[in-house]
């Protein structure tokens, strides 16, 4: 007699969940404009979908920055979990801040530090990442300084940027803001006045689709 049982049809196994290969990267920024306008425009230009850009939900505090990446970054690993799917997690986090007269700045450093979390720190200001485009860095100089020198580039400068003008001289603005950190790093002075964080967090976006 046939064992029906053994017979029936059995259900296909469940497929593993797609893995893209590119890393899924997530940037918090302490500014509403310019940096989430750059950010996120900088990722389309490099047809790279898997990056998520987040303002702050308390925005202007280098630590409560920190606080919210890390809060996402948690979530986004119990989801992934629950769901069995790696894709809903993030490869990497970023946070996007000002050292300006911040306070807690060395806090924040130490809570990303503990919790895996990239940053991207400019002193004074994201502007002076905007200004290496078109110039040699300047000396140290406060944001109002930075942003005026800016306005001589973008006229009319207000905060809202169109990264296709920026595009072209980010090779010089990358090689610039390393020049900055090397000669910060020799005198063990690290994110001092004038640096930018911003290249290394541009790189990994640029460097998913190669």
């Amino acid at each position: 007699m046939p064992n029906r049982r053994r017979d029936r049809q059995r259900k296909p196994a469940r497929p593993d969940a797609f893995r893209d290969p590119r890393p899924v990267v997530l940037v918090v920024c302490e500014g509403i404009i310019t940096e989430p306008q750059y950010i996120s425009g900088f990722g389309r230009a490099h047809r790279n979908g898997r990056v998520r850009v987040e303002v702050a939900p308390e925005h202007g505090v280098p630590r409560t920055v920190v606080e919210a990446a890390r809060n996402r970054k948690r979530a986004a690993e119990v989801t992934a979990e629950k769901h069995e799917d790696d894709n809903l997690a993030y490869d990497s986090v970023w946070c996007v801040f000002d050292i300006d007269q911040h306070p807690n700045v060395s806090d924040a450093k130490q809570m990303a530090l503990a919790n895996g979390i990239k940053l991207a720190i400019s002193n004074p200001c994201f502007e002076l990442w905007l200004l290496l485009h078109f110039r040699d860095p300047p000396g140290s100089e406060d944001r109002h300084t930075i942003q005026a020198r800016l306005s001589e580039y973008i006229t009319d400068y207000n905060k809202h940027v169109d990264v296709e003008v920026f595009l072209p001289y980010y090779p010089e603005a990358a090689k610039r803001a390393a020049s900055l950190d090397r000669l910060a790093r020799q005198v063990n002075l690290p994110d001092r006045n004038p640096t930018t964080g911003v290249y290394k967090l541009l790189e990994e976006i640029a460097a998913q689709l190669q």
